[in-house]
């Protein structure tokens, strides 16, 4: 990045899932009209995000209304998705300006555009994966014949698996087959065929992991943070159009406001934004998190504004490998100018891009 040129990856099978924003992103809670189409005074601004722990930030920042306070006058309208292939499809559409989301997700949406559609403006969630199996199950070896699920064919923690089982020798495939069997499933399927002994694991984000030990008596084999360097990867960040950012630049620096101002309310008081996270879950899902589930998940991630961006070309170097990727340019995917001012204004450290 910068100067320099990065090989990155997109997932072939994943970009042709963005076809549709489907009715199946599980519902969109959306209030508000479109945006307004230019001009200095902008009439709102549309911000997506996914009813999970590993988007406090925006939960926090929304529930707190922190970017509102900071957007003054122009109104936050906001939509909740439940699949990154559909957050990407409403960033296409023009139907959203900027979303909290994963880094598969983006760096299909970046590849898919030619590098013309988005930006990766800002850090927000750090670790929280794990891979849960079942108590008999002590290591690697114990892994062949098994069956592990992933949330979805090609996402973050599908790659990840795949990568992770490919170092330690064993081989897997896109059907299910090989010596450990690789099953793609919902999050919330996964925790009833955990629980009902169908699978014998899963690699999965949180709160699913905790959710898996705590109610199913599932075993943590591995700890992702285990596998990078300084235990830190990239689980969710900030993207915004580029469009959008290129004619309304000020709110952009807005948004980034909210963002460290939420980030920073986390960090501040863990147990507060927990209750704040756990609210906005029940009135989104209606179903709160248990406390034991919501403790552990607060304790497993970590809230940043660093995008940590070297873990996400490593993501994608690690699809390359494992034969689910093919190359692209990933230079320039990020512009954390907008952010890195708004940090200096409040005397913060600077972050960067590679």
């Amino acid at each position: 990045m910068n100067a320099r040129r990065v090989r990155g990856a997109v997932a072939v099978l994943a970009a042709l899932a963005i076809t549709t924003l489907a009715t199946a992103c599980g519902g969109t809670e959306t209030t508000g009209t479109a945006a307004s189409a230019g001009g200095d005074k902008l009439a709102e601004v549309r911000l997506g995000y996914f009813p999970n722990v590993t988007h406090a930030t925006a939960l926090v920042g929304i529930e707190k209304g922190l970017f509102a306070k900071h957007l003054g006058s122009t109104k936050l309208t906001t939509s909740s998705f439940n699949a990154g292939p559909a957050a990407i499809e409403a960033v296409f559409a023009g139907a959203i300006d900027a979303t909290y989301i994963g880094p598969n997700p983006t760096i299909n949406a970046w590849a898919k555009s030619k590098g013309k559609a988005i930006k990766i403006i800002a850090g927000s969630a750090s670790g929280g994966v794990y891979l849960v199996v079942k108590p008999e199950i002590n290591g690697v070896e114990d892994l062949k014949g098994k069956k592990i699920a992933t949330p979805q064919l090609g996402n973050t923690q599908d790659v990840a698996l795949r990568y992770w089982l490919q170092e330690k020798g064993l081989k897997t495939d896109t059907k299910g087959g090989g010596d450990v069997n690789i099953i793609p499933q919902e999050n919330s399927q996964t925790l009833q065929t955990f629980a009902t002994g169908d699978i014998d694991g899963a690699w999965v984000p949180e709160p699913f992991a905790s959710r898996m030990v705590q109610e199913s008596k599932g075993k943590i084999l591995v700890d992702e943070t285990d596998l990078w360097p300084n235990k830190q990867f990239v689980i969710t960040q900030l993207i915004v159009r580029q469009e959008f950012a290129a004619e309304h630049p000020e709110t952009v620096k807005q948004l980034l406001e909210g963002h460290v101002e939420a980030n920073a309310a986390i960090n501040a008081d863990p147990a507060d934004a927990a209750k704040t996270v756990n609210a906005a879950l029940e009135k989104l899902s209606g179903k709160p998190l248990d406390q034991g589930v919501l403790d552990s998940v607060f304790k497993n991630i970590t809230f940043t504004n660093d995008p940590i961006a070297s873990s996400l070309v490593g993501s994608a170097d690690h699809a390359i490998k494992i034969g689910l990727l093919e190359p692209v340019d990933l230079n320039g995917i990020y512009d954390l100018k907008p952010l890195n001012e708004v940090l200096a204004a409040q005397g913060q450290p600077a972050v960067v891009d590679k």
